[in-house]
């Protein structure tokens, strides 16, 4: 509430200095002087209080910046009698303070649903009946139903026979787990397999995803502000103004010298022009598919040395796949798909879905199943076309089918077996893993060509597993079994190598995105948790496109740089010629304008950026 009320005070400082300016100018035309200048003075007036509160506000924080300079101006401007000039000193800073303003709130609000994975309410068992309950009301003892597809709500046990959870948002885990009766179960797991019974341990707001939300907010608000660009060369610049203008007035004895060098030297170039190409690299990025959240965190984006991956729905898909087929007696590999599919048509497991979506996209035409029985977290059974199929875990087939069953399969790091029988005789073994992303060893190494020096893997997954599907892709070093509060201190230690970008897509990456410089959530599928934490969103769920964001963000800062030192370097030599007497107050203004123009139209040179490197995987 209050950035929305600071952002519509800056609109209507603006407005008053503008309505100021054309009404003076309105009356000098109509040669009524006197109302000029008090036109003019009302415009400026509003504006120079609440750049001088302001300045006080910075100076308390212990920041100095170029506003000082603007308010000289304006001030002695007003003080000897150059109206005009103080009023398009005043309409140019108020100008470039809310374009800034409305750049940042602009990129803020395309994020919406803030952390939507928090259950609104939950189901408890209540005197043999159900009913639904808000979440404050759940208490310690209660026992609640986990229906298929719901978030668990609050810590607990296992109150069922099994139960099936997707726990990637929370551990990293790219695989659903079989809990069973009594095991604990974390709140921000989804139930991926039946309903189930969860007996509360936790109240919700003292269980895991809470306290994971409560560690994002304490790292949001320990991250310090980026100052602007402009402000790194405040006190030199700050110096020079005030060395000029009082060196030609005492040497002349005549202030409006001093008025005329602190118009030259009012910063509003470098206010303006800095966020009009921080701004235009902001929508560059965005037709690319990376959303970034103000002008900061492109500015820093520039500049980061250190890339923290997490693996599960980031370097990985986060999905399981077929990665291999094993066919027996006779069998192809198309049929084993057939068969295995149109089986799994009838079972929402996750690997029963991704084993019928590869057939489907393989244009396989799947038959309805009949008389089919599951085992929920073992395996199903059925007829397809006429035949007898059973599909499951390798254990559960071998039991169905006896004898004739292989005794055993041994399985990589990372991978699922899943076994299929045709009428009681093993038909072949299809495996399944969370693959690593197509292209993944040429996008690491497009990422040092941009200047990205270390890169580091950081999941909760086992260490043999991160291990194995990260060999050979180039990393500098690989972190695993990490809990949330850990991936925090992972990239704590990482900033001694500069600063530091996390990209993950959970739950419990959104800690460590938001401690992090720069924060990178995979927005398409991530967790609402995770993109509200984050500085930047990739709106198309590729890591790849972390290549146009980081170059569009290096060019564009490279080009406000430019705007910055042309301002400057314009704004000093008109000093020197104020100074010297060769320059009025008026003139200085429209001086000044003139050098606004140029960096400002140097800015726009951002909108044009078309990046280059990694393109081809891009598009």
């Amino acid at each position: 509430m209050f950035s929305l009320t600071y952002d519509r005070a800056k609109s209507a400082l603006f407005l008053v200095a503008m309505l100021g300016l054309m009404s003076g100018l309105g009356f000098f035309a109509a040669d009524r002087p006197d109302a000029a200048t008090l036109a003019w003075r009302t415009g400026v007036v509003p504006v120079l209080i609440a750049l001088v509160v302001e300045i006080i506000r910075s100076l308390w924080r212990g920041e100095v910046g170029l506003d000082i300079v603007a308010a000289l101006s304006m001030s002695a401007a007003l003080v000897f009698g150059e109206t005009l000039a103080a009023s398009v000193v005043s309409v140019m800073y108020s100008g470039g303070t809310f374009l800034e303003s409305f750049a940042e709130g602009r990129a803020k609000r395309e994020m919406s649903a803030l952390l939507s994975r928090v259950p609104g309410t939950a189901t408890r068992h209540a005197n043999g009946t159900l009913e639904d309950v808000e979440l404050d009301e759940i208490e310690p003892g209660n026992l609640l139903l986990i229906h298929q597809g719901a978030v668990v709500p609050a810590d607990g046990y296992i109150d069922s026979e099994h139960a099936i959870l997707d726990k990637s948002a929370l551990t990293g885990e790219s695989m659903p787990v079989q809990l069973g009766r009594g095991e604990e179960a974390l709140s921000g797991s989804t139930n991926a397999g039946e309903a189930f019974d969860l007996h509360v341990r936790h109240r919700a707001t003292d269980s895991t995803y809470a306290g994971i939300v409560r560690l994002v907010e304490a790292a949001q608000a320990s991250k310090a502000p980026m100052s602007r660009l402009a402000d790194r060369y405040s006190m030199l610049f700050l110096a020079v103004t005030i060395a000029l203008a009082t060196a030609a007035w005492w040497f002349t004895g005549d202030p409006v010298r001093a008025v005329a060098v602190l118009v030259v030297a009012t910063p509003c170039p470098l206010i303006l022009a800095v966020p009009v190409a921080l701004v235009a690299g902001l929508s560059r990025a965005a037709h690319f598919g990376v959303l970034i959240k103000g002008a900061k965190p492109l500015e820093a984006l520039a500049q980061i040395g250190t890339l923290v991956l997490d693996k599960t729905g980031t370097l990985t898909d986060g999905r399981p796949q077929i990665v291999s087929t094993e066919v027996h007696n006779g069998m192809s590999d198309d049929e084993v798909l057939y068969f295995a599919a149109a089986l799994e048509q009838a079972s929402k497991h996750p690997m029963a879905q991704a084993i019928v979506t590869a057939a489907r996209r393989k244009g396989v035409m799947l038959p309805v199943p009949d008389h089919v029985i599951e085992r929920p977290g073992e395996g199903i059974s059925g007829t397809v076309s006429g035949r007898l199929v059973t599909v499951g875990g390798v254990a559960f087939v071998n039991q169905q089918v006896g004898a004739t069953a292989v005794a055993s399969r041994i399985m990589n790091v990372g991978t699922v077996v899943v076994a299929l029988a045709v009428d009681n005789k093993i038909a072949g073994y299809i495996t399944m893993a969370d693959a690593l992303r197509t292209g993944t060893a040429e996008l690491i190494s497009n990422l040092r060509r941009l200047g990205i020096g270390r890169i580091v893997l950081a999941t909760g997954d086992r260490r043999a597993v991160a291990e194995n599907i990260t060999s050979g892709i180039g990393l500098d070093a690989v972190r695993s079994e990490l809990t949330p509060d850990q991936k925090v201190l992972l990239v704590v230690a990482e900033r001694k190598n500069g600063p530091v970008m996390m990209v993950g897509d959970g739950v419990n990456d959104a800690p460590a995105l938001a401690a992090a410089d720069i924060g990178v959530a995979m927005g398409a599928r991530g967790a609402a948790a995770s993109a509200e934490a984050a500085d930047i969103v990739l709106l198309v769920d590729h890591l790849d496109r972390l290549l146009p964001g980081i170059e569009i963000a290096k060019r564009s800062r490279r080009i406000a740089m430019e705007s910055v030192v042309a301002g400057i370097g314009m704004s000093v030599v008109g000093m020197m010629a104020a100074a010297l007497g060769f320059i009025t107050p008026v003139q200085g203004a429209i001086i000044q304008e003139m050098i606004d123009v140029a960096v400002i139209l140097n800015s726009m040179r951002a909108l044009g950026i078309k990046p280059q490197i990694g393109q081809e995987n891009a598009a």
